[in-house]
């Protein structure tokens, strides 16, 4: 049974070079942190994900990284100290547009200052300050966890011993950017929505369930949405001839986009997905300093791709890999053959937790490279 706890500190200054505080970090965490404090392992989450990564929550919620974190699992609970955190911006716990702005006693709204990956991982690194960790024994994450993962490494390489990134990418492709842009318009063009200004009065169910079925079809793929709808109909025996629900892949989105209503909210998203089009490591390719930083500390890195992800497809894994290649950094890379899209890094995969198990055993505790 998980608990949620919450760190809160005064600020920090965000990468367009305001000040923004106070922030609370809702977060988790799993196993026990050894005397040495070399045990952790920080996981982060993708776009709409929580804190609650793995374990029970009240009321029976598995985590949703659940098949992967645990005791025995690929990562081990009995062997490694997991930490989670709800991202900066989210609505999980954390200080997000949707958090009480202490100054005026309302929620901020449109107020909340944009915010980007960097941003998220700063806050990230104080709540692994505030727990006495000075360095990790890996960062890991899938899609905007990845991101997350490679900031890290960008901006604290000495604090990383290993970086695992799964189904992400250097920086958004124009489709990436595309399908974002469509999903907040979905939201913003809602009249519920009110310039952001809709708490306690309204909320923007219908743009908010249109965005997240847009989403969600991006982390499909057409031969899984072929293999599990095809052309089936939902319930009747032939076409009504009207726009109700005809295809059972209707009714799938429909209902995905429901229940997203009930558990996120409208502007978080736009400023998650924002920050996620922001975000571009690319612009970095130079940075010698800290290539030089990651050789130096002995950071090993994995990185996985899957076959059937059209969202960030496998040449941009191998982007990732040149650039930390070309710079004699020691980077393992793996393509897995899935038909189920994007989100392949979330489902059960014996490949996977192989893969990872035996990664996280092959970094000793001062990140040089050792046998499980």
């Amino acid at each position: 049974m998980m608990e949620k706890q919450y760190f809160q500190f005064d600020g920090l200054i965000l990468e367009n070079g305001t000040f923004f505080g106070p922030v609370t970090l809702a977060y988790e965490t799993l196993g026990t942190l050894n005397d040495d404090r070399s045990n952790a392992i920080l996981i982060c989450h993708a776009l709409t994900g929580d804190s609650h990564v793995a374990g029970t929550e009240d009321g029976g919620k598995k985590g949703w990284w659940d098949i992967m974190v645990g005791p025995g699992k690929a990562v081990d609970t009995d062997r490694y100290f997991v930490i989670c955190s709800n991202i900066l911006g989210g609505c999980m716990g954390s200080t997000g547009p949707s958090s009480i702005d202490p100054a005026t006693g309302d929620p901020y709204g449109l107020t909340f200052p944009v915010v980007t990956i960097h941003d998220m991982v700063a806050a990230q690194k104080r709540l692994v300050d505030h727990l006495g960790i000075t360095r990790l024994h890996s960062v890991i994450g899938g899609s905007l966890g990845g991101m997350q993962v490679l900031s890290w490494c960008y901006h604290f390489p000495d604090m990383v011993r290993s970086a695992v990134v799964l189904a992400s990418t250097l920086r958004h492709s124009a489709l990436a950017i595309a399908f974002n842009e469509v999903a907040r318009q979905a939201i913003v063009s809602d009249p519920e929505w009110n310039k952001g200004h809709y708490y306690g009065t309204s909320f923007p169910a219908t743009g908010l369930s249109v965005a997240r079925m847009i989403g969600h079809i991006t982390y499909l793929s057409d031969e899984s949405m072929r293999q599990k709808f095809g052309r089936k109909l939902q319930d009747k025996e032939d076409f009504s001839f009207d726009f109700d629900t005809d295809f059972q892949v209707e009714s799938y989105l429909r209902y995905q986009g429901a229940k997203f209503v009930e558990r996120f909210d409208a502007n978080s998203l736009l400023y998650i997905t924002k920050a996620a089009d922001y975000f571009d490591l690319s612009k970095y390719l130079d940075y010698d300093e800290v290539l030089m930083k990651l050789k130096d500390a002995a950071v090993k890195f994995l990185v996985v791709s899957y076959t059937s992800d059209w969202l960030y497809p496998t040449y941009q894994s191998r982007e990732i890999v040149k650039v930390l290649k070309r710079n004699s950094l020691d980077v393992s890379f793996c393509e897995i053959e899935a038909d189920c899209g994007h989100d392949a890094f979330l489902l059960p995969s014996d490949r996977l937790a192989s893969m990872l198990s035996g990664f996280l055993s092959g970094v000793g505790p001062a990140g040089e490279r050792r046998h499980p």
